[in-house]
């Protein structure tokens, strides 16, 4: 039976789909300009060994990927989806003292959470937790602005966030909430250990239920001219701080 098939776009994206042993690659679409680039920035590597490779035109590109304002770079795929382990599978499996995920509440803008996705890999978070009906997990959106990162970091879809975060703290692990009403600061805190750092939506932050699930809230420290932070923004600030406080831990 074949495997249910989306497009993805944007040259990093797909060169990250192809360099990943575990993302089937069915085909890919490529302006003429796209390939050369491609192969003279991968030259060690056959990327496109098994692959279908299609050379098009922008304008019979745009009429591949759709017409949604997306910008393609020259480059499509149609690939299938990874398969990720269950939380109960990773937490299993990963013995490490110090795991950090991020948990998503109501995010839905396709393009801040590929900038989480993007922000997570670049500071060493282990995986993303987000509600399995709120994800938007075909769009080509936020594989572009993923920027390649969808490959490299684990997508833990949930049915119910209350339920898997109630999960993680008979594990050990620690709900920060974040919330622009909290007394203290996110830098207060030491952030060794098993964490998991909660976001709420870009309107309306987390809800009250989620809230009591947590352990602690903080805030980040911002000019009291500007209300609040975008939320990729936020993220971006939390876990390099995060990442640093980890690095520095390890070489004292």
């Amino acid at each position: 039976m074949k495997k249910t098939t989306f497009l993805i776009v944007g040259t990093h994206a797909v060169v990250e789909a192809l360099k990943n042993p575990h993302r089937n690659v069915e085909k890919v679409y490529l302006t003429e300009d796209a390939q050369k680039n491609i192969n003279r920035k991968n030259q060690s590597l056959n990327l496109f060994k098994g692959t279908h490779v299609f050379i098009k035109s922008r304008k019979e590109l745009d009429n591949i990927s759709g017409r949604d304002d997306v910008s393609h770079q020259g480059a499509v795929a149609e690939v299938e989806f990874l398969t990720y382990p269950t939380l109960k599978e990773y937490i299993t499996e990963n013995k490490s003292k110090n795991i950090n995920f991020i948990a998503l509440e109501d995010v839905t803008d396709p393009r801040n959470i590929g900038s989480i996705l993007r922000t997570a890999v670049a500071f060493g978070i282990n995986g993303i937790i987000v509600k399995e009906r709120l994800f938007p997990e075909k769009s080509k959106l936020l594989y572009r602005s993923a920027s390649g990162a969808a490959e490299h970091i684990n997508i833990f879809k949930v049915s119910n966030l209350n339920t898997a975060l109630k999960f993680l703290k008979s594990k050990n692990f620690w709900v920060s909430a974040f919330d622009i009403t909290a007394k203290k600061s996110f830098t207060e805190n030491n952030w060794e250990g098993k964490n998991i750092l909660l976001f709420g939506s870009e309107g309306f932050g987390l809800k009250q239920k989620t809230l009591e699930n947590s352990d602690f809230r903080f805030r980040i420290d911002i000019n009291k001219s500007i209300e609040s932070l975008n939320i990729a923004n936020s993220v971006s600030i939390i876990c390099h701080h995060i990442n640093q406080t980890i690095v520095k831990t390890k070489f004292k």
